[in-house]
């Protein structure tokens, strides 16, 4: 029986030419002027600490965008550079955020027609009954056109020790697409390194079409605790006498337990010393409260983790 091929409405749309009413750029500072990309690298600095070898493969691959439109211009170009993506690493590491810019930079280039991100899991694909999967990826798939495709877990889609799961049968329509319509939309997979490995090996099919793997390095204690003093200063809030000290304990601590996320479980200790905070001030119901009491976390507030409270 022949392989059915799924097409998917709206696609097949080349990277475009500059407009009819103007010369095609001839200079890479050009293609910066007309685009605004580097508006787009600079937020992503600004966004995100550190990760200085991510940022600059973005980079990388935006310059390769660059020359390719200028190639293209000079009619030397045949087809789309592969754009497919695999961005591997711990929780919190900013996969998210730099698959948003990246869709920035793929729009702006004319790479894709939208630029948005719709980001899934394996339960947004994978059906629970038979001739359940292949809408629902479809539908994500429709939904993805002229953008981005962000798949985290990516690796769940293969589930090989159960007969009855259907998530092959997502990946054999993703596979289709990222092939057949990769003009009109990239898909980009996420994941732990170590099971991204494990699922490409796995499927060679799908590895074949990953033109870029990018690994997101975990936060250096010194970077996180930048990455706090944005989050506090972003909901003006700061650290008082001795909690900035506390707060540097608390990671180090935390770092060393399972199932620590970069940024994410930052944020996620921030939000618990707020809660404290709040209580602490709610307590003293007769105090005058100014601006410098409702905006600052006091060791206490931080003390309180269960980090703590495991010596």
């Amino acid at each position: 029986m022949a392989t059915p091929t799924y097409a998917i409405p709206g696609s097949s749309v080349a990277p475009p030419a500059a407009p009819a009413a103007e010369a095609p750029a001839r200079t890479v500072a050009e293609v910066l002027e007309r685009t605004q990309v580097e508006e787009v690298l600079a937020e992503l600095d600004r966004e995100l600490v550190g990760l200085q070898p991510v940022k600059q493969r973005i980079r990388d691959i935006a310059a390769l965008l660059v020359i390719d439109r200028l190639r293209l211009a000079q009619g030397l170009a045949a087809q789309a550079p592969g754009l497919h993506m695999s961005f591997t690493g711990n929780p919190g590491t900013g996969k998210t955020t730099v698959a948003m810019r990246m869709a920035e930079v793929l729009h702006r280039l004319g790479y894709v027609r939208k630029g948005h991100l719709v980001a899934v899991t394996r339960d947004d694909l994978v059906g629970q009954y038979i001739g359940h999967t292949a809408p629902k990826t479809k539908d994500v798939l429709k939904k993805a056109m002229g953008g981005v495709l962000f798949i985290d877990e990516a690796y769940y889609l293969y589930k090989p020790e159960n007969e009855r799961d259907y998530g092959a049968e997502a990946i054999e329509i993703l596979l289709q697409v990222m092939e057949n319509q990769r003009d009109d939309l990239v898909v980009i997979l996420a994941g732990y390194k170590d099971r991204m490995d494990t699922f490409f090996q796995s499927n060679p099919g799908m590895s074949s079409r990953i033109a870029h793997h990018i690994d997101f390095p975990d936060y250096a204690i010194d970077e996180l605790g930048q990455i706090a003093a944005r989050m506090l200063a972003a909901q003006h809030y700061r650290f008082g006498d001795g909690a900035e000290a506390v707060f540097r304990d608390y990671l180090g601590r935390r770092m060393a337990q399972p199932h620590f996320a970069n940024a994410r479980s930052v944020r996620n200790a921030l939000d618990r010393a707020r809660l404290r905070q709040a209580s602490r001030l709610f307590a003293d119901r007769e105090r005058v409260l100014d601006a410098d009491d409702l905006t600052t976390l006091q060791p206490a507030d931080l003390l309180g983790s269960r980090v703590f409270q495991t010596d």
